[in-house]
C-alpha cells in the first residue's frame, strides 16, 4: 500500500482539528515533537490503496517562526518532506486565514485547500468562484463543513491527486514591488553562490524573503558574513524608503496577493462591514467611477506638471541662456571659431535645451511615485484589468505599462511578472506606445510653443491617452492575429493603502530623474556633438556666400553640411506630415534617444541664429511652424520607431531579433500613417 503524509495546518479556530477527526477517526495517537512541549496529533486513514498519514500541525496564524508553534508546524514542513499540505481557511474569514496559505506558496509546497465552514460562508452572503480562485493559487480547494462530515471524499481525492502530479514549480508568486524584488534578487544571487548547504534545504527566494523579514531562526543558520552583510543592508535600504520594517511592508503586498484574488473570485450578495481600504476601494475600483478617477488623476498630475514646472523650467532657461552669451563674450564679436560654436550651438544649445526639462520630469515622477507609494497605482492596474481581458491581455500588463511612463527599458524588463509568454509579448511590443519621461521632454518643448495656458494641462493629458489607447488596440490586434491564444488568469495585487513617506518618494523620484540628467550628460552630450559636426560641416564655398546677409548665409551653411543634405534629401516623404528637412533630421536623431531631438532643434536654431543671438527654441518654432505641425510632431514622436535601447531591451528579452526589428518596422509605419492623415484632415479643416 502506497503511503502519504498529510501535514495538516490552518489558524486557531479554523476547525482543523475538526477536518483531522473527520479523516482519522479514532486511529490517533498523541505524542510531542522532539525537543519541546507542543503536542503533536497522528492520524491514520486508508482511501483508494494510499494510507495517509494525517499530522495535526499547531494552529497558526503564520509561518514566520515568533512562537514556538509557528517554528514547530513550519520545520515539520520542511524537515520532514510531508508529500501533502493541507490547509484549513474558514471561508466565511477568507481573507485573513489565507494570509498562512500564501507563505505556504511562498515554501512552494504541495498545497490543498480545505475552505471549512462553508455553509457560515454561504449565510454571510459569500459567493466563491473556486475555479478560478484555484487557478490563481494554483492548489486544489475544496469546500468542507467539518462537523457535519462533508467533503471529506472530495478533500482526500484532491490530497491524492495533488501528490501524484507531484511537484511542480508555481508560476505564479508574490510580487513585492520593485524596490523590494530588486534586493530580493540581491539576496538571492549571494545566497546561491555562499550557502550551498541551505540552498539543497530550502528555496532561494524563499531564503531571501526571510533574510529580509529578519527571520532570527533563518539568520542563525547562515555561516557567510557577505550573506548577512547584503541581507542587512537590503532590509536597511527597505526601511529608509518606506519607514517601516521589511516584514511589515511585505505582510501588506501578500494580504494585497490575497485581496486581488479575492476581489477577482469572490462575490458577496450581502452588505458587509469593510476596513478603511475596502470603503476606499468600493469608491476608486468601482465599475463605473474607477476609469473616471483614474483619468482625472492623471490629468491633475499633468495640469500640476506644467503649472508647478514652469518657473523652474524658465529659471534653467534663463541660466543656459546667460551661460551662452558669457561664452561668447569670451570672443571677439566678428568671430566665428569653431569652439566658440561648439560649445555655444552645441553643448549649451543641445544638452542645455534637454536639462531644462528636468524640473518637469522630477514632478511627473514625483506624483507617480505618491500614486505608487500609496497603493492608488495597483488600483490603476486593477480597474484597467476590467479593459485588458476584452483585448486578450491581463490587468497585470498594466503595471509595465505603466513603470513605461518613466522608460520602456526597465518596462520592457518588467514584464518578467508575466508568465504568459504571449501576453508578455503582447506587452513588449506595445510598450513604446507610453508616453516616456524621453518624449516628456519633446511634449514639454512644444505644448507651451503652441497653446495657451489654460490647454497645456489637457494637451498633455491627451497625448497620454492617446498613446494608451493606441498601446489597446495593438495588443488586440496582436492577440487576434500573431500571438493568439487564451488569456491565463493571474492574482492582480490590492496592498492596503500606506500613507508614503517623503524620503521613499523623493528617492524613487530622484532615481528616476538621475538617470534622464545622467542621460543628458552622457548620450546626449555625445550625439549633441556629432549632430553639431554634421550641421557644420563640410562648410560652402566663401564665394556662394558673397551678398548674403547673415540670416541667409546660415541657411546656406546649414543646407551644405551632412545634416541639411539628408534633411534635403527625405524632405518630400515629410511634407505630407508637415514637416520639413529640420524636422526630419531630429526625427533621425532621436533614434538614438527620443530627448535627442529637443537637443538637436537646438543646435538647429542656435547654429541659423548665431549672429542675432540666441532666442528661445519655442519662439523659433512658433516663428515657422503652426500648432498643427506642432501637435504632428507629438504625435509623430509618441508613436513612431522607439529608441535604440528600447529595440536591444526588446531582443534580449524576446531573444529574437524578428520581434525588436518588427515592433521598430510597424510602429514608423503605423506612426506615419496616423500622423498623414491627421495634418491632411486638420490642414484641409483649417484651410
Amino acid at each position: 500500500m502506497k503511503k502519504i503524509t498529510a501535514a495538516i495546518a490552518g489558524n486557531p479556530n479554523s476547525g482543523k482539528t475538526t477536518i483531522f477527526n473527520m479523516l482519522t477517526g479514532a486511529r490517533q495517537h498523541v505524542g510531542n515533537y522532539p525537543g519541546v512541549t507542543v503536542e503533536k496529533k497522528e492520524g491514520l486513514c486508508k482511501y483508494k490503496g494510499y494510507e495517509i498519514t494525517a499530522v495535526d500541525l499547531p494552529g497558526t496564524y503564520s509561518l514566520t517562526a515568533y512562537s514556538i508553534e509557528e517554528l514547530v508546524a513550519r520545520n515539520f514542513i520542511i524537515d520532514e518532506q510531508v508529500d501533502v499540505v493541507v490547509d484549513i481557511v474558514d471561508a466565511s474569514n477568507i481573507e485573513r486565514n489565507l494570509y498562512l496559505a500564501t507563505q505556504l506558496i511562498e515554501m512552494n509546497v504541495p498545497l490543498v485547500l480545505a475552505f471549512n465552514m462553508s455553509d457560515i460562508a454561504n449565510r454571510k452572503g459569500l459567493v466563491f468562484n473556486l475555479e478560478q480562485l484555484s487557478e490563481l493559487l494554483e492548489a486544489l480547494i475544496v469546500p468542507t463543513i467539518g462537523n457535519k462530515g462533508k467533503g471529506k471524499v472530495e478533500l482526500l481525492d484532491a490530497v491524492i491527486a495533488t501528490v501524484e502530479q507531484g511537484k511542480v514549480k508555481r508560476t505564479h508568486r508574490i510580487s513585492y514591488g520593485e524596490e523590494i524584488e530588486d534586493e530580493l534578487a540581491k539576496i538571492e544571487t549571494i545566497v546561491n553562490d555562499n550557502e550551498g548547504q541551505l540552498t539543497e534545504k530550502y528555496s532561494c527566494r524563499w531564503l531571501a524573503i526571510k533574510l529580509l523579514e529578519e527571520d532570527q531562526d533563518i539568520t542563525s543558520k547562515v555561516k557567510s558574513q557577505e550573506v548577512f552583510d547584503v541581507a542587512k543592508g537590503g532590509a536597511e535600504h527597505i526601511k529608509d524608503i518606506f519607514g517601516d520594517e521589511p516584514e511589515i511592508i511585505m505582510a501588506d503586498r501578500r494580504y494585497g496577493f490575497i485581496s486581488g484574488a479575492c476581489q477577482e473570485t469572490i462575490k458577496s450578495t450581502v452588505e458587509s462591514r469593510h476596513s478603511r481600504s475596502d470603503m476606499i476601494d468600493a469608491i476608486v475600483t468601482n465599475r463605473m467611477l474607477g476609469l473616471p478617477i483614474f483619468l482625472i488623476l492623471m490629468y491633475l498630475v499633468f495640469q500640476l506638471t506644467f503649472t508647478i514646472g514652469t518657473y523652474p523650467m524658465s529659471w534653467l532657461e534663463q541660466l543656459f541662456g546667460w551661460a551662452g552669451r558669457a561664452i561668447a563674450g569670451l570672443w571677439p564679436m566678428a568671430s566665428e571659431h569653431w569652439f566658440k560654436s561648439l560649445l555655444i550651438d552645441g553643448i549649451i544649445g543641445g544638452v542645455g535645451g534637454v536639462v531644462a526639462f528636468l524640473p518637469n520630469i522630477l514632478l511627473l515622477f514625483l506624483a507617480i511615485a505618491i500614486l505608487e507609494d500609496t497603493g492608488y497605482m495597483a488600483r490603476a492596474a486593477f480597474i484597467m484589468d476590467r479593459i485588458m481581458h476584452k483585448i486578450g491581455l491581463h490587468g497585470k500588463s498594466f503595471i509595465p505599462m505603466l513603470i513605461g511612463f518613466g522608460c520602456s527599458v526597465p518596462a520592457i524588463m518588467g514584464t518578467r511578472i508575466l508568465e504568459n509568454r504571449r501576453n508578455r509579448f503582447t506587452t513588449i511590443m506595445v510598450m513604446p506606445l507610453m508616453s516616456c519621461g524621453a518624449r516628456l521632454t519633446i511634449y514639454t518643448l512644444i505644448i507651451p510653443a503652441f497653446f495657451a495656458e489654460k490647454w497645456r494641462g489637457p494637451m498633455l493629458w491627451l497625448i497620454y491617452l492617446i498613446g494608451i489607447a493606441l498601446a489597446i488596440i495593438s495588443a488586440k490586434v496582436l492577440r487576434v492575429t500573431i500571438l493568439k491564444g487564451e488569456t491565463t488568469s493571474f492574482v492582480m495585487e490590492l496592498p492596503p493603502y500606506r500613507m508614503p513617506t517623503p524620503k521613499g518618494i523623493c528617492i524613487h523620484a530622484w532615481q528616476r530623474g538621475w538617470l534622464y540628467l545622467k542621460k543628458a550628460g552622457t548620450i546626449i552630450l555625445a550625439i549633441s556633438i556629432i549632430l553639431w559636426a554634421a550641421m557644420s560641416y563640410p562648410k560652402p564655398r566663401p564665394e556662394s556666400l558673397t551678398g548674403l546677409n547673415s540670416q541667409q548665409a546660415q541657411q546656406v551653411k546649414l543646407a551644405y553640411s551632412v545634416a541639411g543634405r539628408i534633411g534635403r534629401t527625405i524632405e518630400p516623404a515629410l511634407k505630407p506630415l508637415g514637416f520639413d528637412w529640420k524636422i526630419g533630421t531630429a526625427l533621425i536623431g532621436a533614434t538614438a534617444a527620443k530627448e535627442v531631438f529637443v537637443s538637436h532643434l537646438g543646435i538647429v536654431y542656435a547654429v541659423g541664429s548665431a549672429k542675432e543671438g540666441l532666442q528661445t527654441l519655442r519662439e523659433q518654432l512658433q516663428a515657422n511652424y503652426t500648432p498643427l505641425t506642432g501637435f504632428c510632431i507629438m504625435l509623430f514622436c509618441l508613436i513612431s520607431t522607439p529608441c535604440v535601447a528600447t529595440i536591444a531591451m526588446t531582443k534580449m528579452e524576446t531573444h529574437s531579433w524578428s520581434w525588436a526589428i518588427l515592433q521598430f518596422a510597424v510602429l514608423t509605419v503605423v506612426a506615419y500613417a496616423i500622423t498623414f492623415i491627421v495634418y491632411q484632415i486638420g490642414s484641409f479643416l483649417t484651410g
